[in-house]
């Protein structure tokens, strides 16, 4: 009895809808249909059967459905490839906001995200950028994304105490997450193996934040010739790097956060050249010796310097590396620290059309005023010389005493 309640068991659960059994081909009912099944006609055996059989038809059509699927999309092409991390949603934020609660953030001496709660809202930054602005967005300053950083602020506002002079590096910080997602799906379902670009369908994970129409009109902008030598010109460039980092997504701000912790030591900031080497430490502890060469170099350089040359757009660590650097970038301190913010003094750019306008008009009015200055000054001295002219001439119109009288006078005297 055991027995049979168990397979009467079974029997009832898939039986039920969506498992409803599929009729006989036969015209009259199969002796193992649904209709034709009654407890008391059966047996135990029968029962156990007809589940089996039910089993066996179910996983046939299952591996049907797969076969049929691998058949059309057996090109690694039209294959989406695993992703082991979906859709970030951070419904910890979600609920925290809801309950009315908000995080603090905390901010390091050069201005740059730490922890606590620093990681939280950079990773929500990148949950807010992929559901308010397109992939299509080629360029970050263009007016029409005004509206989606808008909403991005505000949504940052509502989960977070921040204060109004951090919008620029949120919106800042948004706009690098939406390249680092633009670049990631790039290379996980546009390229292959090698590098080299490939046709792909729609990666229905991200189906609910990217419409057909954006997708393929992304995907048509990286079929451009010219799209396609940057993307070769960069991945070559950063293929095989001469001093890879090595902390991930941990950052320099939190790195020196995490250095100074360990240290207890109470200064704000490292220099660029020590976080730069410690940020290139592997987990064993080992630094490569080219690292330690460069650091080596930067600790010399940084004691024959003066101090005053020390502190200009060009560091310690860019003349050892000996590199181009980047316009509002300090080499060796990571994302959100520019030369004004770090060295404390404005960095010079040349003049705009509107100021070199403004200077030229300042110009003229000057000269102007010179020249009726210098015209004043020309009247005044021609009316003295007049006078002084005048004066010569009334002299020289007087009498001439005789020369004799004046040889007599000057004996006299």
């Amino acid at each position: 009895m055991g027995f049979l309640s168990t397979a009467i068991t079974l029997y009832c659960d898939y039986s039920r809808p969506p498992f409803v059994l599929p009729p006989s081909p036969s015209s009259s009912p199969s002796p193992f249909s649904a209709a034709a099944f009654t407890f008391t006609e059966l047996s135990a055996s029968t029962v156990t059967v007809h589940f089996l059989l039910h089993r066996y038809r179910h996983l046939e059509d299952k591996m049907a459905n797969q076969d049929d699927t691998h058949d059309a999309n057996g090109s690694r092409n039209n294959v989406e490839k695993e992703i082991k991390r979906g859709l970030t949603v951070m419904k910890s934020i979600i609920r925290a906001r809801d309950k009315g609660v908000k995080f603090e953030v905390h901010w390091s001496a050069e201005d740059q995200l730490i922890e606590p709660n620093g990681s939280i809202l950079a990773s929500y930054i990148g949950f807010l950028v992929r559901q308010h602005i397109p992939i299509t967005c080629d360029n970050w300053r263009c007016p029409e994304l005004k509206v989606g950083k808008e909403k991005i602020w505000s949504e940052i506002q509502r989960s977070f105490h921040i204060d109004e002079s951090r919008q620029k590096y949120c919106i800042q910080l948004a706009g690098k997450r939406l390249r680092g997602f633009r670049s990631f799906l790039s290379n996980k379902f546009l390229k292959d193996e090698e590098g080299k670009f490939v046709e792909a369908e729609r990666p229905m994970k991200y189906a609910e934040i990217i419409s057909a129409d954006e997708w393929n009109n992304f995907v048509a902008k990286r079929r451009i010739k010219k799209f396609h030598e940057v993307s070769d010109k960069n991945r070559k460039r950063a293929s095989k790097p001469a001093y890879p980092y090595k902390k991930g997504r941990t950052g320099y701000a939190r790195l020196q956060q995490r250095i100074l912790a360990e240290e207890k030591s109470d200064a704000t900031s490292l220099p660029e050249h020590v976080l730069w080497k410690a940020a290139r430490v592997g987990k064993d502890g080992a630094v490569v010796e080219a690292v330690q060469n460069v650091y080596d170099e930067c600790e010399t350089l940084s004691q024959t310097l003066p101090s005053t040359e020390v502190q200009d757009c060009r560091s310690v660590l860019s003349r050892v590396l000996n590199v181009p650097e980047y316009s509002g970038r300090v080499r060796g301190k990571g994302f959100g620290v520019t030369p004004s913010s770090f060295y404390k003094k404005p960095k010079t750019k040349s003049p705009t059309n509107k100021e070199v306008m403004e200077t030229l008009a300042e110009l003229r009015a000057q000269v102007l005023q010179l020249q009726n200055e210098n015209a004043r000054y020309r009247e005044e001295r021609c009316a003295s010389e007049a006078k002084d002219t005048s004066d010569r001439a009334s002299i020289n119109c007087q009498p001439k005493f005789p020369e004799v009288i004046i040889y007599v006078i000057m004996k006299l005297k």
